[in-house]
């Protein structure tokens, strides 16, 4: 996929980097994988404003995703390549042998027509889904299951993927796109490949509009309010506020927040780089 440079007709389209979308072969989503998404703003179920900058946006449908893939050796065409409002790769439509439909993530390079397949004894290719324990190290594999069974968690937006380095001990070292070494269980079930739609981190939104569109509400700088609205607010002209902190007067940019003897810090080989 690539990103097409629009001509500089206005204010908006002089810096914007679209999508090409010369990848998407229908524009008319599957009825029947489709869900409501009722909007928030950002606020939970008494009302109360939650979450800031949070607004408006276009209408969207949730497309059901199966991040399981654990339809085992049953093969699967993809009917076609489509669009995903809610989320930065791409989505192919499955039609399985036995008559089934369902959304997948979309591996870079996927093509309509294809043959995918999921199961421990497939063949380690593109867009096929199977436990860690059988791919060949060194593999590029994205949306890999943190858990057994409970779906792909770790490297599902456009462009990611994480290494398969080693084996050991009923565990799989994998490579984060983060730079963290992590140990996750054999028998967790990931897709060959990388996410779809690499270029996503290249697109440049052009316009303030285009991000109300996507439902986001501009963000007021903390040294911009009073000192009642917040800990950096206040002072004679153009006063910082000190060392950065949030509405609570936590300390941020660089304060830990992870904590010290959290769980799963016993399968992190090493941590990501600073």
């Amino acid at each position: 996929m690539a990103l097409k440079k629009l001509k500089p007709v206005t204010p908006g389209t002089r810096h914007r980097l679209a999508p090409s979308f010369d990848d998407i072969t229908t524009s008319k989503p599957e009825k029947s994988l489709l869900k409501t998404i009722k909007k928030s703003g950002g606020r939970n179920s008494k009302g109360q404003l939650t979450m800031r900058y949070i607004g408006g946006g276009h209408k969207q449908k949730l497309r059901v995703i199966d991040f399981k893939r654990n339809k085992f050796g049953v093969p699967a065409t993809v009917a076609s390549i489509e669009y995903d409002p809610a989320r930065s790769a791409r989505i192919a439509l499955l039609h399985y042998a036995d008559g089934e439909k369902a959304y997948i993530l979309s591996p870079n390079g996927l093509k309509v027509g294809q043959t995918v397949l999921a199961g421990p004894d497939v063949a380690p290719e593109v867009g096929n889904a199977l436990p860690l324990s059988k791919i060949p190290l060194g593999t590029i594999v994205f949306n890999v299951e943190m858990k057994p069974g409970k779906g792909g968690a770790i490297a599902r937006s456009a462009g990611s993927f994480v290494q398969l380095l080693a084996r050991e001990n009923g565990y799989a070292a994998l490579k984060m796109p983060s730079g963290e070494m992590r140990n996750v269980l054999e028998t967790c079930i990931a897709t060959v490949g990388a996410a779809s739609n690499p270029d996503h981190m290249n697109e440049s939104v052009g316009k303030a509009g285009r991000n109300r569109w996507r439902g986001i509400r501009p963000r007021t700088r903390a040294v911009a309010m009073n000192p009642v609205d917040h800990p950096m607010g206040g002072g004679e002209g153009r006063a910082s506020g000190g060392h950065p902190r949030s509405r609570k007067g936590l300390y941020t940019k660089g304060k830990k927040t992870r904590h010290p003897k959290k769980y799963s810090d016993r399968l992190i080989i090493s941590k990501r780089k600073k």
